[in-house]
């Protein structure tokens, strides 16, 4: 969940390091440090500096590090072992040895008490340095780094990417990977490494992606690979089709406001890539179905995380209506520890934004152990989840750099719509009438998508009634109580106001013994299938007297007649492409919300963007 980013090159490099560790910021923020060879002023040295809190409290120390160093690497940290102070700040200094490190060292207790007995003296409280000292135990025995790094990850138990510099061999750093993500970047006349690609896209968009068990070495001329045992690989670079522009505000006040409105662009170029819409057809090569036996499924199993998850659970709806398939939404995180009943008949479909999720990624692998086919829908091409996936849909939503996720949500939702739709076909489930109504929604959905997005006025006025609540309910039946839930985790996120969401059946099963004058409930209530039972819970709510915000048809008159306050959503006539519709009022109100309270929306406390570690 940390973000590191390296040079080696020939440009001064502590501003370069620094504007990286910018671009990396949404992974973690609880402090920062730069690290910096100097060969200026006699033999080689280390020079670093760290800060606690975010960036804006290390930008001032940059002007203590030597402005000519053209080699270094910096990292901003989420906080796992120790607390976030500078004393636990990265990266980690011993002698002539340097390293920063993302992910976590489950056997570092272990390792320390070993150390510790041989008479190493520990400075922080993470688990990062004993893997320093261990590395220079090694290297004290071994003398030369390569064959350390060797010895070393022996030794380590959990998920790793290190970054390390040795001053006695200066213009080379060595780069290590298993279980967290790392690229590196292949420049002219410079290399770099970083958590993800978006901190080196500015500098190159051509990436070479190492494998768990691998490590590299980076000189200004060369990249070289190895896996663990000293076994040299080959690895071409692959070229990126993010651009740096992509990853900038572009004039927005936030990433999450930016990220909400282009949404409707989205939508369209996804459905372009994946659809023959002329034909009313699909592109099998970029849905992934290509690469399955759809004869041998016989359930599907949906992993994800936080609001991936919520997708997962609207994806259900939509894989049992046209695959006629059972269909189960697991919580990556517990999916493997109750020994789920999965064998070759099931599909797992792995869900996540970065692809990096370590949870899902360990669901993935069970599941792939069991003789399961593996599907997978990420958005970054390249990240571990896919390599590890027999089929990949990528969404292509472009950089999403708010810690709130709002259009990759979006993206998994129309995903899953079209690869249940396509299963759907090839079994012989979906009749003509039904396949043409789904794909005359498709294409009034970017449309209706943008109109959505420009509601926005209206949204921000209702923010302004509610902001100042401590609790608020969601409600919805059908594909909008998964919308709910995605509605009270983006409020909870990024305002700090305590909210949950409800199926509209359940209220009356416990939740409505909270509902009062103040109690603020966000009711959404599409012209659907279960519009009717769905209003009879509202009035159960106004019966208590809870303020209704109202998530509905622009025309529905009966439905506005009993809300506080009413937030008009385009229909789109398809009960689960509605899900997509009606999650961005909430979006727009949670991020108005927050905006009001004076929360930091793209980085919210405690919060990080790509959860990397179990």
């Amino acid at each position: 969940m940390c973000g590191v980013i390296g040079y080696v090159g020939s440009k001064p490099c502590a501003r370069l390091i620094f504007d990286g560790l910018k671009r990396l910021e949404y992974r973690g923020y609880d402090s920062a440090g730069i690290a910096v060879l100097d060969t200026e002023n006699g033999p080689a040295k280390i020079e670093l500096v760290k800060a606690e809190g975010k960036l804006i409290h290390l930008e001032p120390h940059l002007g203590e590090l030597p402005q000519k160093a053209t080699m270094g690497m910096g990292h901003t940290r989420w906080a796992t072992h120790g607390a976030p102070t500078a004393r636990n700040a990265h990266p980690h200094l011993h002698g002539d040895l340097v390293i920063i490190h993302n992910g976590i060292i489950e056997n570092y207790r272990e390792l320390k008490e070993q150390l510790m007995k041989s008479g190493v003296e520990f400075k922080s409280d993470t688990d990062t340095e004993v893997v320093l000292h261990q590395l220079h135990a090694e290297l004290d025995r071994t003398k030369d780094l390569k064959a350390a790094i060797m010895a070393t990850v022996k030794h380590l138990r959990g998920a790793y990417a290190l970054g390390i510099i040795y001053a006695r061999e200066p213009g080379q750093m060595y780069v290590v990977k298993q279980g967290s993500p790392v690229v590196l970047g292949a420049g002219d006349g410079e290399n770099f490494f970083g958590s993800d690609a978006l901190a080196l896209l500015p500098h190159t968009n051509r990436a070479v992606f190492l494998m768990d068990g691998e490590f590299a070495r980076l000189t200004a001329d060369k990249i070289e690979v190895w896996d663990f045992s000293g076994q040299p690989l080959r690895r071409e670079p692959a070229v990126l089709n993010w651009s740096a522009a992509s990853a900038d505000k572009q004039g927005y006040k936030h990433y999450m406001l930016k990220e909400i409105h282009e949404q409707p662009a989205v939508m369209s170029s996804m459905m372009s890539r994946l659809l023959d819409l002329k034909a009313n057809g699909f592109v099998e090569k970029e849905t992934g179905l290509d690469a399955l036996d759809l004869g041998r499924i016989k359930n599907v199993a949906i992993v994800a995380c936080g609001t991936a998850h919520y997708a997962g659970q609207i994806g259900r709806y939509m894989i049992e209506e046209f695959t006629r398939l059972p269909a189960n939404v697991e919580l990556a995180s517990e999916f493997r520890y109750r020994n789920p009943c999965i064998d070759s008949s099931t599909l797992v479909i792995a869900v996540s934004q970065s692809g990096e999720t370590a949870d899902t990624l360990a669901c993935v692998k069970h599941a792939a152990a069991q003789g399961c086919q593996v599907m997978s829908i990420c958005n970054v091409r390249f990240s571990s989840i896919p390599r590890a996936s027999q089929a990949v849909l990528y969404m292509e939503a472009g950089p999403e750099v708010g810690v709130a996720s709002t259009k990759a949500f979006t993206a998994m939702v129309l995903s899953f719509y079209i690869v249940a739709l396509a299963m759907g076909v090839k079994r012989g489930k979906v009749d003509p009438g039904r396949l043409e109504k789904s794909f005359d929604a498709m294409r009034r959905l970017p449309a209706l998508v943008d109109r959505a997005v420009n509601a926005a006025g209206v949204i921000e006025e209702i923010a302004h009634k509610i902001y100042e609540a401590q609790n608020m309910l969601f409600i919805g039946r059908g594909p909008s109580f998964p919308v709910a839930t995605e509605g009270a985790l983006k409020l909870k996120e990024v305002s700090y106001i305590h909210a949950e969401g409800y199926a509209g059946g359940e209220l009356k099963h416990g939740p409505i013994a909270l509902v009062d004058r103040h109690m603020p409930v966000v009711s959404i209530a599409p012209r659907d299938s279960t519009y009717e039972k769905m209003i009879s819970n509202i009035e159960e709510v106004r019966a208590r007297q809870g303020r209704i915000i109202g998530v509905g048809d622009i025309g529905d008159e009966r439905f506005q007649s009993i809300c506080e306050h009413y937030i008009p959503c385009p229909q789109v006539g398809d009960d689960h492409l509605q899900a997509i519709l009606s999650v961005i009022p909430l979006q727009l109100l949670a991020y108005y919300a927050a905006d009001m309270r004076g929360t930091d929306v793209d980085q919210p406390r405690n919060l990080a963007k790509s959860v990397t570690v179990e």
